[in-house]
Order: C-alpha cells, then sequence, then structure tokens
C-alpha cells in the first residue's frame, strides 16, 4: 500500500485532489494558502481536510520508517523468513508490527532467559507440542546442576512457554480486541485522600465503575488527574475467564491432550505478561483518545473566541475592576495605543466615588472615548452599575470583557516590550480594552491555554495540543487578514508563510522605513523571499494604499487577470471595485488560465463585491440582570440572561452576570437529543436559562435552556 492509497481509505476525495495536494505541501505551501487560492488543484477541499491529508501523510511516514527499523534488525539478526517480511510489509497497525518485532526485540534477563540457559527449551517444546507425553517423565532428562529436580524442569518449561504465547501476535490481536470491545475501567479512593479537602472534587471517583468503550472523554481525564494527584487507584480489566478462553482457542490444538502444565502457563502468561502489556496500552489508547476530543472541543472554542466580534478602531476606556487595590483605568485611541492610565477607588473600602464619577467623565471628554470595556473579574458587575449611573455628555457602549489571561500577557515579554514604562495593572487594564476593539490581534499574544475556554488542558498531550492551538490560531488569522501597517509581531507570526523571524523582521522593517505602501514592498523585507511572499501576500492589508487590490484577498498573482476584467468593462480598476453592477457584467470562464480556473476565480468576483470584508460580525452590548450580582442572589425557577463562555463535550457554562458560571447539561440545551453541544450552543452566543439548582458551599450552578 503506498501513501496515496492510505489516505484515500481515510479521506473521501479524488485520488488525483490528494496527490496535488501533497505536491502543495512539498513546494512548501501551508494549509491557509492551499485552501484559498489552490481550490482548482485540490478540488476544493478545505482546511480540515486538507490538514487531514498532511497528519495522515505524516502518519504514514512514521509507520513506514518504523517498518524498514524492524526489519532492518530483524535482518541484522538472521532471523527474517519470507512469511514474515510479508506480513511486515502489509501491516499499517502500529500495535501489530510491534507484536511482530516483540519476539526479537532487545529486552532485560526474563525468567524464560534464564530457562533457556538451562536447558530447558526443548522440554517447553513438548508441552507446547501437546502430543499427550508423560511430562514428568521427560522432565527427568533435563536435571543438571542448576536444575535440581523435576519440578524446577517443569517450572522453567512453563516460562518459556508463557513467553511464547505472549509474543504470540494472534493472541494479543484477539486479547486487545476484548479489551477494546469490553474493558471496564475502576477505581478506588486511596485512605488517605478522605482526609484532604482538594479530594473532594473527585469524590465522584472514589467508587466507580464503567465500560472504557462508554466512558467520555472529560470523565477519563478526571480519573487520570485523580490518580496522578495520589487520590484513587485506577484499573482497566476484562473477565478474566473470557480472555483465558481466548488464548486456549489459539493455544490448544487438542483439548484431549492439553496438560495442566500448558494450562499453568496460559494463566501466568495472561496474569504476568499479558495483562500488563495490553491494559497499559489500552489506557494509553484510552488517554490518547481522550487527549484529542479535549483538544477538538478547546481548538474549537478558540476558533470561536478569536473570531468574536469586534468594535473595532474605537477610541475606547478600559477598566480592570477591583476592591481595596481600585479600578484600573487606561484610555486607548483607536490603533489600541495608550493615551492615559489612572486609577480610581469607587467601591469599598475607600468608597471615593464621586470623585472616581468626575474622573471618569473628565477622561471621556479629554480623549473623546467611543465605548467603556470593563473586565469580568472581581468587582466587575459593582463597576458596571458605577459606570451607568454616571451622566455623560454623549450615550456610551459599556461592554463586559473576558478577562482571562490577562494577567498572563500583562506579565509576559510581549507586554514588557510593547510598554517598558508601565506596570503589570496597566498593561492589564491595555489587554482588556484592546479585546474589544479586536480581540483576535489582541489575543493572539497570549498563550492559548490560559484563555480559559477547554477543559483538562493541562492534562493532555502537551505538544499536540500547542500544534493544534497554533493551527487553529493561524487559520483564524487568516480567515480575516491583517493590517501589516498597525499589525503586532505576535499577530504577523501567524500569517502564512511568515512565522516569528520572519514578522519580527517586518516590524524592525516598518519601523525603519514608515508604512507599507504596496504589497511588493514586503520583497524588501530582509530573508523574505519569492516563496514567503506568495504564500503571505494576500492574507495581508495595505489601507490606502498604490494599488486598490492591495486592500482585498486577491492574490497579486490574479491582479493582471482583475485589471483585464476592468479594461474589458472600459473602467477603471478603481471603478470596477465594489461596483456590483459591473461585476454582475464579467464572463468567469473566459478568464481561466492554466493556473488560475474558475473556483478561484469566482473567489476573486466575490472578493471584488466587497474587498477586505471582516468575516466576523460586530460586537454588541449585553445587559445582565441587574438584580442578580452574587451567587447568594439566585433562586430556583429564575430566568436569566446570559453568555456562553465556555463549551464541552457534556454541555456549556453560561456567564449570568456572576462570579462563577453556571452548567447547562448538554440535556437541557433543548428538547430532544442533542448529540453535539455545537450544533446548539456557539461560545459568546446570548441566551435565557433558567436556574434549575443552586449550591453556594460549593459554588455550582445548574441551568436549563429548556424554559
Amino acid at each position: 500500500m503506498n501513501n496515496i492509497d492510505f489516505i484515500s481509505k481515510q479521506v473521501p476525495t479524488a485520488v488525483g485532489n490528494i496527490q496535488n495536494t501533497l505536491q502543495l505541501f512539498s513546494e512548501d505551501c501551508t494549509i491557509p494558502f492551499i485552501a484559498r487560492y489552490r481550490k482548482d488543484r485540490t478540488g476544493n477541499l478545505d482546511e480540515v481536510v486538507i490538514e487531514q491529508i498532511y497528519k495522515l501523510q505524516k502518519e504514514y511516514d512514521i509507520l513506514t520508517k518504523r517498518k524498514e527499523a524492524i526489519l532492518k534488525s530483524i535482518t541484522e539478526r538472521g532471523s527474517l523468513t519470507e512469511e514474515l517480511g510479508r506480513k511486515i510489509q502489509a501491516s499499517f497497525d502500529l500495535n501489530e508490527l510491534e507484536d511482530f518485532y516483540l519476539p526479537f526485540k532487545k529486552k532485560k534477563k526474563t525468567k524464560a532467559d534464564t530457562a533457556r540457559e538451562n536447558g530447558l527449551e526443548p522440554l517447553a517444546k513438548i508441552i507446547m507440542s501437546q502430543n499427550g507425553d508423560d511430562l514428568d517423565h521427560a522432565a527427568a532428562r533435563y536435571i543438571n546442576d542448576t536444575v535440581v529436580n523435576e519440578d524446577e524442569a517443569l517450572q522453567g518449561a512453563r516460562d518459556i512457554v508463557a513467553e511464547w504465547i505472549n509474543e504470540n501476535s494472534y493472541v494479543r490481536k484477539q486479547l486487545r480486541r476484548l479489551y477494546q470491545r469490553k474493558a471496564s475501567v475502576t477505581t478506588k479512593v486511596v485512605k488517605a485522600a478522605l482526609e484532604e479537602e482538594k479530594a473532594k472534587k473527585f469524590e465522584q471517583y472514589f467508587d466507580w465503575s464503567e465500560g472504557l468503550q462508554r466512558a467520555p472523554s472529560h470523565r477519563l481525564l478526571a480519573m487520570f488527574r485523580a490518580e496522578n494527584e495520589g487520590y484513587i487507584k485506577l484499573k482497566v480489566a476484562v473477565e478474566k475467564e473470557e480472555a483465558l478462553e481466548l488464548i486456549t482457542q489459539v493455544i490448544v490444538k487438542n483439548p484431549k491432550n492439553k496438560s495442566v502444565h500448558l494450562e499453568q502457563a496460559m494463566e501466568d502468561s495472561y496474569k504476568r505478561l499479558l495483562v500488563p502489556a495490553i491494559t497499559n496500552e489500552v489506557l494509553q489508547e484510552a488517554k490518547a483518545k481522550a487527549d484529542a476530543t479535549a483538544i477538538q472541543v478547546f481548538a474549537g472554542n478558540l476558533g470561536q473566541l478569536l473570531l468574536a466580534p469586534p468594535l473595532g478602531e474605537k477610541r475606547i476606556l478600559a477598566i480592570d475592576p477591583g476592591f481595596r487595590t481600585g479600578c484600573k483605568v487606561v484610555c486607548l485611541d483607536e490603533k489600541g495605543d495608550l493615551l492615559y492610565n489612572e486609577t480610581i477607588f469607587p467601591h469599598a473600602p475607600q468608597n471615593e466615588t464621586a470623585m472616581a464619577m468626575k474622573k471618569i467623565r473628565s477622561m471621556v471628554n479629554s480623549y473623546k472615548i467611543d465605548a467603556i470595556s470593563i473586565g469580568n473579574g472581581t468587582a466587575s458587575r459593582e463597576t458596571e452599575f458605577f459606570i451607568k449611573k454616571i451622566a455623560f455628555d454623549k450615550p456610551l457602549q459599556v461592554f463586559v470583557v473576558s478577562e482571562a489571561g490577562a494577567s498572563i500577557y500583562s506579565a509576559s515579554k510581549i507586554a514588557r516590550d510593547e510598554f517598558p514604562n508601565y506596570d503589570i495593572t496597566v498593561r492589564g487594564a491595555v489587554s482588556i480594552g484592546r479585546r474589544l476593539s479586536d480581540p483576535l490581534a489582541e489575543l493572539v499574544k497570549i498563550d492559548a491555554k490560559s484563555i480559559g475556554v477547554g477543559q483538562y488542558q493541562h492534562d493532555v498531550d502537551q505538544n499536540l495540543l500547542k500544534g493544534e492551538l497554533d493551527t487553529v490560531v493561524m487559520r483564524c488569522v487568516n480567515a480575516v487578514g491583517i493590517n501589516i501597517n498597525t499589525a503586532s509581531k505576535s499577530l504577523l507570526s501567524y500569517v502564512s508563510g511568515i512565522g516569528e523571524k520572519m514578522a519580527e523582521n517586518i516590524v524592525t522593517y516598518r519601523s525603519e522605513n514608515g508604512a507599507f505602501e504596496d504589497r511588493k514592498q514586503l520583497k524588501k523585507v530582509p530573508r523574505l523571499g519569492e516563496k514567503a511572499y506568495q504564500q503571505a501576500a494576500a492574507f495581508i492589508r495595505i489601507t490606502n494604499g498604490k494599488n486598490p487590490l492591495d486592500n482585498s484577498a486577491v492574490h497579486p498573482e490574479a491582479y493582471k487577470i482583475v485589471e483585464k476584467m476592468a479594461k474589458d468593462l472600459k473602467i477603471s480598476l478603481s471603478e470596477l471595485i465594489g461596483n456590483k453592477e459591473k461585476i454582475a457584467q464579467i464572463k468567469i470562464a473566459e478568464y481561466c488560465t492554466p493556473e488560475i480556473g474558475l473556483l478561484t476565480l469566482k473567489d476573486i468576483v466575490k472578493e471584488l463585491e466587497k474587498p477586505g470584508l471582516d468575516p466576523r460580525k460586530s460586537a454588541k452590548v449585553f445587559e445582565f440582570d441587574s438584580s442578580v450580582k452574587t451567587i447568594k442572589d439566585l433562586r430556583t425557577g429564575m430566568v436569566l440572561p446570559g453568555i456562553v463562555n465556555n463549551i464541552t463535550n457534556f454541555g456549556c457554562f453560561v456567564d449570568v452576570g456572576i462570579k462563577e458560571s453556571g452548567l447547562v447539561h448538554i440535556s437541557q440545551l433543548k428538547e430532544g437529543f442533542v448529540s453535539d453541544v455545537n450544533e446548539v450552543v456557539k461560545l459568546h452566543q446570548h441566551v435565557q436559562v433558567k436556574v434549575t439548582e443552586v449550591d453556594e458551599d460549593k459554588k455550582r450552578i445548574q441551568l436549563s435552556m429548556i424554559l
């Protein structure tokens, strides 16, 4: 099986599309570039499928390299038979490959090795032959200086047989299938945990059992964490009798001649060798699946968060609220640059409300503020009520935004480089303001794990998590496009073909030479070659540049075609852009070339209608119920407005305007069965929820969207 066959079995698309996609990867093209500008070569595959092809090719390469290593090792030992070679070449299952290799793998000295050194392998072969021999009589022939009696001889022979059974690839395959179908996961509390307060959050798993296959990812990850923290013992098992019966079916040739020694060897092999190996393997597989599911949920949430509606280029007054230490206030211009900062103390214990109101009014007027952004942490609701009491000279929109990760940003090198003369409190308030104007541009500066839109992010495979989240960020950044003259180094680094070092070079070039006037100027940036330019150019935007197409998603390689369209219509390029009447007259098929086909041309025409259109919606003000300020104000049966602030496989969490978010279980999202939470709700969606249960001690709130 070659790589194309391997991929096509798992990706439902034409072989030619897979071949072309792999060819584009070999040409160092990025996924966003391929998905957007090479649709005619890929058959219009989307980013998800293109990424799947990329991952499957990597998986194929890993399997191929492992096969080569196994074949080389067995060949060097002089043990490779023609049949074994065929089996290894035909296999594309990593577990099966390792099973084939197991008898030849270097390992620590085993009981079977010692028995072989003592000359007991012939006796083991007699046991395995199942010819009805008198084994006690046969064992007497193997007594020597190191084997003192028949019992020791038979024990050593059984050790060898047990190892052979363990190394039987078909036994392992059958047993593995049994575990995958019928294994149960069981947990028991560690006595010491009963006395620890921190262990209470895991009390559900102090005595728990369920089918491993049916256990959802979040529950498995919770069990793994509880075990890692020493609160429970976790065990995976199948029915012993059923497992031994499977082994018997493979090993026993003639049930009439099955000896007690073979039975003992099978049981020993199962208990001592197979169970530890298979359970460890099955647990690793379950953990990998749970990780993948959790990461998928995290990635989906992150994508929705990054593409949250921006307010746009407005002057913003941002507040990082607090009680004792006061509220940190900053004023930002349309570009997000810091104009002024101040600390006010409108709440207890200072209660300088009147003075704080005067200062806020003065800042709003002096810096021509358009909107106010308030962090949703401690004192958020109190600060929102305080702001809404102020009589401003003009209507102002007041937004409450998530603070998640703001403290991480404020202490980061990125923040120190941006604001070397300000402390972390000011930087945190700036982040709160910028999140309102452009969430994507600000959140890319923060480690995605710190944004708070997933579960068990510290328990899953960290390399896999980082890779997946980086892919999501890149996808979002390139879907929106970036203004190259205002974008931060962090934002630029996610542009197709750019990367961290090139982003730094672009920022340096911009600071030394002024704003970019056209896309071609990118080629003057040190070390930014033709390939990087090809991948990046169409994802950057230049407003008021020399070429109006530079502020669109049209790729420079298609400029001549667009210019010809305008010429054929006898109008200028500027007159064509945004002119739906003229654009409707374009006969797209006439402009096809070997490089640019019909699918790409359709995208070009669509882009010309609304060049540079931001795919995100505009930010809208949300009003929480003013009567609810803390969890103590909640009552069963209340119907409240809320915002979805996290999504999991088992439901979603909703912010109803207090510190604690409430859980809407998947069964309470709507009438009827729901298989996927994302089918019903999205991150930041405005919803109505009913309070069904409140536990003040545990700070838990149960909500329902079935009103």
